[in-house]
């Protein structure tokens, strides 16, 4: 594609006809890249582990193809991407977006296997979609990896730790798999959203404010006041850096770990 729009003017934003699948695309802010990226032209795919919400998504946005997967279970992946190579004949673009929140609380309490699924989900799941996806974007002459990390992944985050050590290592990946598949056109970003507004942070207060014995307010407001713009991002925030980068306008941005986050200074 050319970076230059349809007029020869400008800057081209659009991902028509890319071939993208979004990982955790049925809900938050996974379902909004989904919407973006149809807005942008692209033809898009999604997975994830609720049939109830892939069912939802097919009857709002008819044109995306589903596929029942969980990303932490390497034998449900392959199939997908068989299906995938089946369904559309290779990959342009992969959104690793996949991930859950883990455990809550001092190291000492964390639960072991709430520890384990939180590192299947966010790391594993990362690699099993990125080792099936690469041959495919290899086959395409190139194309666009975009992983979510989170502000975790470039500092401490106490009470968080299993969530932000699986955030370090998906940039850790990020920046490894841009130099490896660099030389085939492969470019491989990260974006690192900050609070996000939605019900998933919802309950990350709800559980801040029963550890620390606190209100939801007074937990959210923690949250709030480590943020300089003093507000939350939204997941069309996020969607809209990660359109970016699937787009022609980034063709020469890899190996990149975007904050998207309203300057973050800290976590606690």
């Amino acid at each position: 594609m050319e970076l230059l729009g349809q007029s020869g003017k400008g800057i081209d934003f659009s991902c028509k006809g890319l071939r993208t699948l979004v990982t955790g695309g049925a809900s938050g802010i996974g379902k909004v890249i989904a919407e973006a990226l149809v807005d942008a032209g692209a033809i898009v795919m999604i997975c994830d582990v609720s049939k109830e919400r892939l069912d939802e998504c097919s009857q709002l946005m008819p044109s995306i193809k589903t596929y029942l997967a969980d990303v932490s279970n390497m034998s449900q992946i392959d199939h997908m991407f068989n299906e995938i190579a089946k369904d559309f004949d290779g990959l342009d673009v992969l959104i690793n977006n996949a991930g859950i929140a883990g455990p809550v609380g001092p190291i000492e309490n964390n639960d072991p296997e709430l520890w384990e699924r939180n590192m299947r989900v966010n790391v594993d799941g990362l690699f099993y979609c990125t080792r099936r996806a690469v041959p495919m974007l290899k086959k395409s002459g190139g194309g666009s990896i975009v992983n979510t990390s989170s502000v975790a992944g470039r500092m401490g985050y106490p009470g968080r730790v299993g969530y932000s050590g699986s955030k370090w290592a998906v940039v850790g990946l990020t920046k490894s798999l841009a130099m490896e598949l660099g030389p085939f056109n492969i470019r491989v970003n990260a974006v690192l959203p900050g609070t996000v507004e939605g019900e998933r942070h919802n309950y990350l207060y709800e559980q801040r404010a029963k550890v620390q014995n606190m209100t939801f307010e007074e937990a959210e407001e923690v949250y709030k006041s480590q943020v300089s713009m003093r507000k939350f991002v939204t997941p069309r925030d996020i969607a809209a850096s990660i359109v970016f980068f699937c787009s022609p306008a980034s063709r020469y941005i890899s190996g990149q770990a975007l904050g998207v986050c309203g300057d973050v200074q800290y976590m606690r």
